[in-house]
Parts: structure tokens; C-alpha cells; sequence
């Protein structure tokens, strides 16, 4: 087990590296409120999680922005300035994976990140995730701190929505601000944070 007491190591993946990484995501999301509202059984859930995910921030994969902690115990999938999520595909596989009494939510879901979401150049955090045999070791502040000061060398401001109450506080830690929140029926709420450029 690792000692939470040694640094993580940040490595950077590349697309040879997504199908093992995406399952690492996969557990990661695996009690994420959001997620489970859209895919709530266990079946549904496996069946549609990891192509959704891809979709959302795989192409991380091919701009040498998806950074691993300890050799995939965590990820963080960033999308640089001008990379955007597959949402084709990730709005085919919410219409057929979630069903017809959620998937107005979901997609008023959306639509609110999508208002919220940027319009000047940024960097993007669609996904971020440990595997949960390897929480509470420090591997999401390791990768934020990584992707942060990437981030600043290029001077550009950085956006997420946190699908996750108790994950607030990390992303605060790391200069995010709340904007507000996405709320759209039954669904959880989402957090939009932004974090300003610094020069």
C-alpha cells in the first residue's frame, strides 16, 4: 500500500494507456451522485459508464493532458484550450443509457453546464477520480497541484463542475471558486468552479 507520507508520483498517459486508466475511472464514479441518479443500477451503470467517460474527457488521451497518479491509482483527464468533450456521442449514450424519467433531468443537467462553461480560452476538468481502494492518500491534491501549474504556465483560467459535495473543498484548496449551482429536477446538484488566471 502506498504511504501517504511518500510523495505521488504524476505521470502523464498516453492512448495506450486509456482502456485501463477508463477503468480506474469507472470505480472512481462508482458511488458519484450524479452518475448513479443517471445510471442507477449496477447493470446499467457498467454498461454505459466507461464509453460515456471516454466520450466526456478521453481525448485527454491524445494531447498528452491525462495525468496519472502512482501509475493509475488516480486520474485526472484535463482538456486544453480548444479541446472539447465528445458531446455527440456522450448525448447519444445519456438518451439510449438513461431512462425516460431521469433523462429530462439530465439533460436540463447539461444545458446548465453548458451556460456555465467558459467562453474565453481555458482549461477544462471533466473528470478527475481514484480508485477507491486508494482514497484519502493524497492523490487528488497531488493531481490538481500538477494540472494547476500546467495550467499556469500558459496564464489561462480553468473550470469544473464538481459532481460531488465532499469534493468542494479540494478543488477550493486549488484556487477554484463556486460559481453557483446546476440544479435541474430530482437530479443532484453540480457545482460550476472557476479558477481565475494567474500571471
Amino acid at each position: 500500500m502506498h504511504s501517504s507520507d511518500q510523495p505521488s508520483a504524476i505521470t502523464t498517459a498516453g492512448p495506450e494507456d486509456r482502456e485501463r486508466i477508463m477503468a480506474t475511472i469507472v470505480l472512481a464514479f462508482a458511488t458519484d451522485p450524479i452518475t448513479r441518479f443517471a445510471a442507477p443500477t449496477a447493470t446499467r451503470f457498467l454498461e454505459v459508464i466507461g464509453d460515456f467517460m471516454t466520450a466526456f474527457g478521453g481525448r485527454a488521451f491524445d494531447h498528452g493532458t491525462a495525468w496519472l497518479a502512482n501509475d493509475g491509482e488516480a486520474a485526472a483527464l484535463w482538456l486544453p484550450p480548444g479541446v472539447e468533450p465528445d458531446g455527440e456521442t456522450m448525448m447519444g449514450l445519456l438518451s439510449e443509457g438513461v431512462s425516460n424519467d431521469r433523462l429530462e433531468d439530465m439533460a436540463g443537467i447539461f444545458g446548465q453546464m453548458e451556460h456555465y462553461h467558459p467562453k474565453e480560452e481555458h482549461w477544462y476538468l471533466p473528470i478527475i477520480g481514484a480508485d477507491p481502494q486508494y482514497l484519502g492518500q493524497g492523490l487528488g491534491g497531488a493531481l490538481m497541484k500538477h494540472g494547476c501549474a500546467r495550467i499556469d504556465e500558459d496564464g489561462l483560467p480553468a473550470y469544473l463542475e464538481s459532481s460531488n459535495p465532499r469534493n468542494i473543498s479540494l478543488y477550493e484548496r486549488h484556487g477554484f471558486e463556486v460559481m453557483g449551482e446546476i440544479r435541474s429536477g430530482n437530479a443532484p446538484v453540480m457545482t460550476p468552479m472557476y479558477r481565475p488566471a494567474r500571471r
